[in-house]
Protein backbone atom coordinates (compact mmCIF):
# COMPACT_ATOMS: atom_id res chain seq x y z
CA UNK A 1 0.00 0.00 0.00
CA UNK A 2 2.86 2.02 0.57
CA UNK A 3 5.77 2.55 -1.19
CA UNK A 4 8.66 4.97 0.26
CA UNK A 5 10.26 7.53 -2.34
CA UNK A 6 12.16 9.78 0.09
CA UNK A 7 11.86 11.32 3.47
CA UNK A 8 12.01 15.41 4.90
CA UNK A 9 15.04 14.43 7.05
CA UNK A 10 18.13 15.90 6.89
CA UNK A 11 21.68 14.49 8.19
CA UNK A 12 23.32 16.57 10.41
CA UNK A 13 26.38 14.77 11.78
CA UNK A 14 28.12 13.66 8.69
CA UNK A 15 28.62 15.08 4.94
CA UNK A 16 27.81 11.95 2.81
CA UNK A 17 26.76 9.05 3.97
CA UNK A 18 28.88 6.63 2.08
CA UNK A 19 28.50 3.30 4.06
CA UNK A 20 25.15 3.45 3.03
CA UNK A 21 25.70 3.90 -0.65
CA UNK A 22 28.51 1.44 -0.87
CA UNK A 23 26.20 -1.09 1.05
CA UNK A 24 23.81 -0.39 -1.61
CA UNK A 25 26.33 -0.68 -4.46
CA UNK A 26 27.95 -3.52 -3.50
CA UNK A 27 24.61 -5.67 -3.30
CA UNK A 28 23.84 -4.01 -7.00
CA UNK A 29 27.43 -5.77 -7.94
CA UNK A 30 26.82 -9.15 -6.45
CA UNK A 31 23.43 -9.46 -8.10
CA UNK A 32 24.81 -8.40 -11.54
CA UNK A 33 27.36 -11.10 -10.70
CA UNK A 34 24.35 -13.63 -10.35
CA UNK A 35 22.43 -12.50 -13.49
CA UNK A 36 25.48 -13.37 -16.03
CA UNK A 37 25.43 -16.91 -14.27
CA UNK A 38 24.04 -19.93 -15.76
CA UNK A 39 21.53 -21.36 -13.75
CA UNK A 40 23.30 -24.51 -12.53
CA UNK A 41 25.93 -21.64 -11.52
CA UNK A 42 23.22 -19.77 -9.66
CA UNK A 43 22.27 -22.49 -7.40
CA UNK A 44 25.23 -23.19 -6.05
CA UNK A 45 26.09 -19.58 -5.76
CA UNK A 46 23.35 -18.76 -3.74
CA UNK A 47 23.50 -22.67 -1.92
CA UNK A 48 27.13 -21.37 -0.88
CA UNK A 49 26.54 -18.01 0.35
CA UNK A 50 22.99 -17.76 1.23
CA UNK A 51 21.72 -18.78 4.80
CA UNK A 52 20.72 -22.35 5.18
CA UNK A 53 19.24 -23.97 8.81
CA UNK A 54 21.22 -27.41 8.78
CA UNK A 55 24.20 -25.80 7.61
CA UNK A 56 24.35 -23.04 9.89
CA UNK A 57 23.69 -25.83 12.66
CA UNK A 58 26.26 -27.73 11.38
CA UNK A 59 24.18 -30.70 10.47
CA UNK A 60 25.15 -30.69 6.94
CA UNK A 61 28.80 -29.95 5.25
CA UNK A 62 29.15 -26.43 3.96
CA UNK A 63 28.39 -25.94 0.45
CA UNK A 64 31.59 -23.74 0.09
CA UNK A 65 34.29 -25.65 1.98
CA UNK A 66 36.27 -22.62 2.65
CA UNK A 67 33.40 -20.24 3.54
CA UNK A 68 32.55 -20.80 7.75
CA UNK A 69 29.39 -22.28 8.17
CA UNK A 70 28.27 -19.05 10.80
CA UNK A 71 29.81 -16.33 7.92
CA UNK A 72 26.68 -16.43 5.68
CA UNK A 73 24.45 -15.30 8.52
CA UNK A 74 25.92 -12.07 6.82
CA UNK A 75 26.71 -13.12 3.25
CA UNK A 76 23.05 -14.23 2.35
CA UNK A 77 22.07 -10.44 2.94
CA UNK A 78 24.19 -9.97 -0.73
CA UNK A 79 21.93 -12.27 -2.61
CA UNK A 80 18.73 -11.70 -4.61
CA UNK A 81 16.03 -13.53 -5.77
CA UNK A 82 15.27 -11.06 -9.37
CA UNK A 83 15.29 -7.58 -10.35
CA UNK A 84 11.89 -6.96 -8.14
CA UNK A 85 13.64 -8.12 -5.03
CA UNK A 86 16.45 -6.25 -5.14
CA UNK A 87 14.77 -3.42 -6.24
CA UNK A 88 12.73 -2.83 -3.17
CA UNK A 89 15.26 -3.44 -0.12
CA UNK A 90 17.58 -1.23 -2.31
CA UNK A 91 15.07 1.76 -2.16
CA UNK A 92 14.21 1.35 1.45
CA UNK A 93 17.44 1.20 2.29
CA UNK A 94 18.08 4.18 -0.19
CA UNK A 95 15.58 6.25 2.10
CA UNK A 96 15.93 5.40 5.64
CA UNK A 97 19.64 4.63 5.63
CA UNK A 98 21.19 7.67 4.80
CA UNK A 99 19.44 9.10 8.46
CA UNK A 100 20.48 5.88 10.19
CA UNK A 101 24.27 6.29 9.35
CA UNK A 102 24.44 10.14 10.24
CA UNK A 103 22.76 8.77 13.68
CA UNK A 104 25.03 6.23 14.68
CA UNK A 105 28.10 7.32 12.04
CA UNK A 106 29.55 5.41 9.73
CA UNK A 107 31.85 2.46 11.45
CA UNK A 108 28.84 1.91 13.73
CA UNK A 109 25.81 1.84 11.08
CA UNK A 110 28.22 -0.78 9.45
CA UNK A 111 28.17 -2.92 12.37
CA UNK A 112 24.48 -2.35 12.89
CA UNK A 113 23.86 -3.55 9.52
CA UNK A 114 25.69 -6.96 9.84
CA UNK A 115 24.65 -7.12 13.08
CA UNK A 116 20.58 -7.01 12.03
CA UNK A 117 21.20 -9.37 9.55
CA UNK A 118 22.75 -11.75 11.70
CA UNK A 119 19.86 -11.08 14.14
CA UNK A 120 17.18 -11.67 11.48
CA UNK A 121 18.74 -14.59 9.49
CA UNK A 122 19.09 -16.72 13.44
CA UNK A 123 15.17 -15.53 14.40
CA UNK A 124 14.48 -17.15 10.44
CA UNK A 125 16.30 -20.10 11.38
CA UNK A 126 14.84 -20.61 15.03
CA UNK A 127 11.35 -20.63 13.35
CA UNK A 128 12.09 -23.17 10.41
CA UNK A 129 15.53 -25.05 12.59
CA UNK A 130 15.25 -28.09 9.85
CA UNK A 131 14.76 -26.02 6.62
CA UNK A 132 17.19 -27.04 3.82
CA UNK A 133 16.22 -24.43 1.88
CA UNK A 134 18.75 -20.80 1.73
CA UNK A 135 17.74 -17.73 2.50
CA UNK A 136 18.62 -14.75 0.73
CA UNK A 137 18.16 -11.13 0.30
CA UNK A 138 18.61 -8.09 2.39
CA UNK A 139 15.37 -7.46 3.45
CA UNK A 140 15.97 -8.66 7.03
CA UNK A 141 18.63 -6.06 7.89
CA UNK A 142 16.75 -3.54 6.07
CA UNK A 143 14.07 -4.32 8.39
CA UNK A 144 16.93 -3.68 10.88
CA UNK A 145 17.27 0.05 9.29
CA UNK A 146 13.79 0.31 9.67
CA UNK A 147 13.22 -0.32 12.79
CA UNK A 148 15.98 2.44 14.12
CA UNK A 149 14.45 4.75 12.29
CA UNK A 150 11.16 4.15 13.90
CA UNK A 151 12.84 4.18 17.32
CA UNK A 152 14.85 7.65 16.29
CA UNK A 153 12.83 9.17 14.47
CA UNK A 154 9.03 8.45 14.34
CA UNK A 155 7.68 11.86 13.75
CA UNK A 156 9.59 12.56 10.28
CA UNK A 157 8.09 13.32 7.21
CA UNK A 158 8.28 10.37 4.55
CA UNK A 159 6.68 10.96 1.04
CA UNK A 160 5.27 7.57 0.04
CA UNK A 161 3.29 6.46 -3.30
CA UNK A 162 0.18 5.19 -1.71
CA UNK A 163 -2.86 3.96 -4.31
CA UNK A 164 -6.40 3.42 -3.80
CA UNK A 165 -7.28 4.65 -7.24
CA UNK A 166 -4.32 6.18 -8.94
CA UNK A 167 -0.93 6.21 -7.26
CA UNK A 168 -0.47 9.54 -5.15
CA UNK A 169 2.49 11.12 -3.48
CA UNK A 170 1.87 11.82 0.29
CA UNK A 171 3.77 12.82 3.02
CA UNK A 172 2.99 10.98 6.09
CA UNK A 173 4.67 10.46 9.78
CA UNK A 174 7.28 7.67 9.39
CA UNK A 175 5.61 5.95 12.17
CA UNK A 176 2.70 5.26 10.12
CA UNK A 177 4.24 3.64 7.24
CA UNK A 178 6.36 2.13 9.36
CA UNK A 179 3.53 0.61 11.64
CA UNK A 180 1.36 -0.63 8.46
CA UNK A 181 4.88 -2.20 7.28
CA UNK A 182 5.30 -4.40 11.05
CA UNK A 183 1.56 -5.03 11.14
CA UNK A 184 1.61 -6.37 7.43
CA UNK A 185 4.17 -8.66 8.67
CA UNK A 186 2.93 -9.92 11.61
CA UNK A 187 -0.87 -10.17 9.37
CA UNK A 188 1.10 -12.46 6.95
CA UNK A 189 2.45 -14.72 9.60
CA UNK A 190 -0.99 -15.55 11.60
CA UNK A 191 -2.73 -16.47 8.47
CA UNK A 192 0.44 -18.83 7.94
CA UNK A 193 0.84 -17.12 3.94
CA UNK A 194 2.55 -19.73 2.07
CA UNK A 195 4.24 -16.45 -0.18
CA UNK A 196 8.05 -17.25 -0.37
CA UNK A 197 8.63 -14.29 2.17
CA UNK A 198 10.94 -14.80 5.00
CA UNK A 199 7.92 -13.03 7.24
CA UNK A 200 10.65 -13.98 10.94
CA UNK A 201 13.55 -12.53 9.05
CA UNK A 202 11.59 -9.46 8.70
CA UNK A 203 10.22 -9.16 12.02
CA UNK A 204 13.74 -10.13 13.51
CA UNK A 205 14.94 -7.62 11.63
CA UNK A 206 13.39 -4.87 13.14
CA UNK A 207 12.83 -6.39 16.56
CA UNK A 208 16.79 -5.88 16.36
CA UNK A 209 17.47 -2.57 14.85
CA UNK A 210 14.80 -1.11 17.41
CA UNK A 211 16.58 -2.45 20.34
CA UNK A 212 20.38 -1.82 18.72
CA UNK A 213 19.60 2.06 17.93
CA UNK A 214 19.83 2.76 21.36
CA UNK A 215 22.93 2.13 22.79
CA UNK A 216 24.86 2.97 18.69
CA UNK A 217 23.28 6.11 18.27
CA UNK A 218 25.97 9.04 19.19
CA UNK A 219 25.76 11.50 21.56
CA UNK A 220 22.97 13.90 21.42
CA UNK A 221 20.82 12.22 19.09
CA UNK A 222 17.54 12.03 21.07
CA UNK A 223 15.07 8.60 20.73
CA UNK A 224 11.76 9.41 19.45
CA UNK A 225 12.67 12.46 17.10
CA UNK A 226 12.11 13.58 13.84
CA UNK A 227 9.77 16.72 14.37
Amino acid sequence: MFLPLHDRNPIRHISFPYVNYALIGATVLVFLVQSILTEPEWDRFVLGFGMIPVVVRDLYPAPVAWLPDQSTLVTYAFLHADWLHLLSNMLFLWVFGDNIEDALGHVRYLVFYFLCAAAAALVHLLFNINDLGPLIGASGAVAGVMGAYLMLFPHARVYVLFRLVIPIPLPIPAVWMLAVWIGTQVFYLVIGSEEPVAWWAHLGGILAGLLLAVPLRRRGVILFGGR
